[in-house]
């Protein structure tokens, strides 16, 4: 079957969007016309996670490919609601460069801002009048649900700290999370599940605390670890081949001391000067 499309060494977004609404058409493809927003919504955080991976990696071919990933994306929900007679791309792209005119005013008006902090000032304060939000609480409530915990927990205490409810340095957050520690032992030796899994949430809410006074990104804290920890378990692995073990095969004692020795030599390495 042959389409009518006109073939280009380059495409520009217009092409983007005849592209996507030849394949939801009659004639296109029949995976693309049977999606739904909540079909390819998992598509969408997939996408969005690959292009902050190659920014992380600094790889900027990589980055315009997930870039454009991204963009399908915004295109094919935008799609969808323009085949619905609610709105279309052009709809998303109006709505955003008004937004974006109204949230400079230091740019396209008279209002004065010299510093990042006075314009993300001015910036809050349009977005609360903007959307009615009378409240702190509301301004809290607004944070979606759907970010990341850690990321969502760090914008909530980011807002709660705008008023003035934060602890003055780090030291009282730590204070607070040694404390919510102690609750979670005491809930867990109580064997009441509910219990523990309540404060078990209160830690985890609380080291996000402490990494915002230690200006580390909870989320970006965490990926860090996890790396850390892939790092030391392949090297156990390795170091338990080479005794001609299986890491089933031994004990947890064992196993432990070759994280140790993993450990020191991962940390030699990291430190050792290059030549």
């Amino acid at each position: 079957m042959s389409v009518s499309f006109v073939f280009k060494e380059r495409y520009g977004v217009e092409d983007l969007c005849k592209i996507m609404a030849l394949l939801r058409s009659e004639e296109g493809c029949p995976w693309d016309r049977v999606q739904t927003h909540e079909s390819i919504r998992k598509n969408f955080i997939e996408e969005t996670y690959e292009a902050i991976e190659a920014i992380d990696l600094k790889d900027y071919d990589l980055m315009r490919e997930e870039l454009g990933d991204v963009l399908l994306q915004v295109v094919f929900h935008a799609r969808m609601e323009e085949e619905a007679g609610r709105f279309d791309f052009q709809d998303v792209a109006d709505g955003i460069c008004k937004k974006l005119i109204e949230r400079h005013p230091h740019i396209f008006s008279d209002i004065k801002a010299d510093t990042a902090g006075e314009v993300l000032k001015n910036w809050d304060e349009i977005k609360k009048r903007k959307k009615g939000q009378n409240t702190q609480s509301e301004v809290m409530q607004s944070v979606s649900r759907a970010l990341p915990s850690l990321m969502r927990s760090a914008k909530v205490q980011q807002k709660a700290a705008k008023v003035g409810f934060d602890w003055p340095n780090e030291e009282g957050a730590l204070e607070k999370l040694e404390e919510e520690v102690c609750e979670l032992r005491e809930a867990v030796s109580s064997g009441d599940k509910a219990a523990a899994r309540e404060e078990l949430g209160d830690v985890l809410f609380s080291a996000v605390n402490v990494s915002r006074f230690l200006d580390a990104d909870a989320e970006e804290t965490l990926t860090e670890a996890c790396d850390k920890f892939i790092a030391r378990f392949e090297r156990v692995e390795a170091l338990a081949k080479e005794q001609g073990h299986s890491m089933q095969e031994l004990t947890l004692k064992e196993l432990d001391a070759l994280w140790d020795e993993a450990k020191k030599a991962i940390h030699q390495a990291a430190t050792q000067p290059e030549e």
